[in-house]
C-alpha cells in the first residue's frame, strides 16, 4: 500500500513517529520543569522575597489600576476585571515560554525565575517565626505589629494564644496558596500555569472578600480562586497527613471537620494541619471589625501554643519538598504513559 511506513500524513508510520517524538518531548519537558522548579525553590529558600520590586507587588499595582477603571457594584464588571488581569498574565507567561522554548537552559531559567516569583514559603516561615519570637518574649505589641504581614485579622482584638492560633492557621492556608497550588499548576501548565495561579490568588486577596465594596465586583475573582485552588488544597492536605507525624489524627480531622469550614479549600488544609500537629484550630476571629464564629477543627486537640508555630513552619517545609516530588513524579508518570501509548 503506497505510503505505509514512510511518514506520510495519516499513515501508521506517521502516527508512530509522531507519538514517539511527542513522548520524548514530554520527557524532556518534565526534566526541564524539575530542574527549573528545584532551582526556583532553592533561590526562595536562600533569598526569600525581595523587600522591594517583587513581581507580585508589581502585578498588584497593575491590577489596582485596572480596578480603578472598572470598579462597579456589578458581577459582570468584576468578571471583566478578573479576565483582563488574569488573562493578560497567562498570555505574558505563554509568550515568554514560547520565546525561550528553543533553549533548554533558558527554559529552565525562566521556570526557576517564575517559581521564585510566585512561591513564598521562606517569607511565610520567617514572618511566622518572627511573630512566634515576639510572643515567646511576651512582647504582644510587636506581635500585633507583625501579624498583618501574615494575615488580615484584626490584631488588636487578639491575645497571645489567639495570635498563635492565627499564625498556625495562616501557615497552613498559605502553604497551599503560596506554594503547593502554584507548583501544581506549574506542573500542569508550565510558566503560564505558575503565573496564572498567582494572579488569580492575588486578585482574590485584593477584591475577593465579602465587604460591601467588593461583594459583587469581587465575586468572579473569589470563585475562580476557589476553582484554581481546589486541587492544590487537597494535595496539601494529603501531604500534611503524610508528613505531619500523626497520619491517623490528620486524616480523622480532615474527614470530620474540613466541610465545616466556610472556605472549600482552607477547610481541608487547616483541618489536616490541626490533626497533624495535634492542636485545635478555628473558633471566633475578627476581620476588619467583623466578627466571625468559625467551627472548631480537630476539637480533640489541645489549644495552640507558641511552640506550635515553629512546628507548623517545619511541617510546611516538608510539604513543600513533597509537593515538588509529587509534581515531578506525576509528570514522569504521564510521560511514561505517553511513551507506552506512542
Amino acid at each position: 500500500m503506497p505510503g505505509r511506513g514512510l511518514g506520510f500524513p495519516g499513515t501508521i508510520g506517521s502516527t508512530g513517529a509522531s507519538g514517539a517524538t511527542s513522548a520524548t518531548s514530554a520527557t524532556s519537558a518534565t526534566r526541564t520543569f524539575a530542574y527549573g522548579a528545584a532551582a526556583g525553590l532553592a533561590v526562595d529558600l536562600l533569598a526569600g522575597d525581595p523587600r522591594r520590586g517583587h513581581p507580585v507587588a508589581a502585578f498588584g499595582r497593575a491590577a489596582g489600576a485596572v480596578e480603578e477603571r472598572l470598579l462597579r457594584d456589578h458581577r459582570g464588571w468584576g468578571a471583566l476585571h478578573t479576565a483582563v488581569c488574569a488573562g493578560s498574565t497567562v498570555a505574558l507567561g505563554a509568550l515568554a515560554a514560547r520565546t525561550v522554548r528553543g533553549s533548554r537552559a533558558a527554559t529552565v531559567a525562566l521556570t526557576a525565575a517564575s517559581v521564585w516569583a510566585v512561591v513564598g514559603g521562606t517569607s511565610l516561615g520567617r514572618e511566622a517565626r518572627a511573630i512566634g519570637g515576639a510572643l515567646a518574649a511576651g512582647d504582644l505589641e510587636v506581635a500585633r505589629e507583625r501579624l498583618p504581614h501574615l494575615c488580615g485579622r484584626d490584631p488588636h482584638s487578639l491575645d497571645g494564644p489567639a495570635m498563635a492560633r492565627a499564625v498556625v492557621e495562616s501557615v497552613a492556608e498559605n502553604t497551599s496558596d503560596a506554594v503547593v497550588g502554584a507548583l501544581f499548576w506549574g506542573a500542569v501548565a508550565g510558566v503560564p500555569g505558575l503565573l496564572g495561579f498567582r494572579a488569580v490568588n492575588t486578585l482574590d486577596a485584593m477584591v475577593g472578600h465579602r465587604s460591601p465594596k467588593y461583594r459583587r465586583f469581587g465575586w468572579a475573582s473569589a470563585r475562580l480562586d476557589d476553582l484554581a485552588g481546589w486541587p492544590g488544597a487537597r494535595l496539601t492536605a494529603v501531604l500534611a497527613t503524610v508528613a505531619g507525624g500523626n497520619p491517623r489524627g490528620a486524616a480523622r480531622a480532615w474527614r470530620a471537620d474540613a466541610a465545616k469550614h466556610p472556605s472549600p479549600n482552607a477547610g481541608p488544609v487547616e483541618a489536616s494541619f490541626a490533626g497533624a500537629l495535634g492542636v485545635r484550630l478555628g473558633g471566633t476571629l475578627a476581620y476588619g471589625g467583623r466578627i466571625e464564629h468559625r467551627p472548631v477543627l480537630n476539637g480533640a486537640g489541645r489549644p495552640v501554643e507558641v511552640a506550635d508555630i515553629d512546628r507548623a513552619v517545619r511541617l510546611s517545609r516538608r510539604v513543600t519538598g513533597l509537593t515538588l516530588a509529587a509534581c515531578v513524579g506525576g509528570r514522569m508518570i504521564a510521560s511514561a504513559l505517553k511513551r507506552r501509548n506512542a
